[in-house]
């Protein structure tokens, strides 16, 4: 049993070519093969967000903290909360990040495909982001 101590763990500002405002990315990490899982645990303070980007096997999104948005392109905004947990299906473009109210942190694992587990693309428009108030359906 291997244990990444808190303290230990690296932390590292969330690149403003993925992201819009002031994210932290902890304990990212990536197990041996055969496993393609990789991870990190990723906070975001109020009004932050990641770009528009897609995973090559999907993703899953464990919230710990706060409230956040998500979107798949033409789909409508969704409201998220602490405790909840999101699957974004494979190759499917999309963003997530806080509300403008508050931070949200949760923990991003997917898998990686041939070494690739992101394809970053543009940032999330205000306009989008600031769209229509959230629904509180299930992402």
């Amino acid at each position: 049993m291997n244990i990444d101590r808190k303290d230990d763990q690296q932390v590292a500002k969330g690149p403003a070519d993925y992201f819009t405002g002031n994210v932290t990315i902890r304990g990212m990490f990536a197990r041996d093969e055969p496993s393609r899982v990789t991870g990190a645990i990723v906070t975001f303070e109020a009004g932050a967000r990641t770009n528009w980007h897609s995973h090559p096997l999907g993703q899953t999104l464990i919230v710990t903290d706060g409230v956040g948005w998500t979107q798949v392109e033409g789909g409508d905004k969704i409201e998220f909360g602490a405790g909840d947990i999101l699957w974004c299906p494979k190759d499917t473009r999309h963003w997530h990040g806080a509300t403008p109210h508050g931070p949200m942190t949760h923990v991003a694992i997917q898998e990686s495909l041939d070494g690739k587990n992101v394809t970053w693309m543009e940032p999330v428009a205000d306009a989008i982001y600031l769209s229509d108030a959230a629904s509180n359906q299930s992402p």
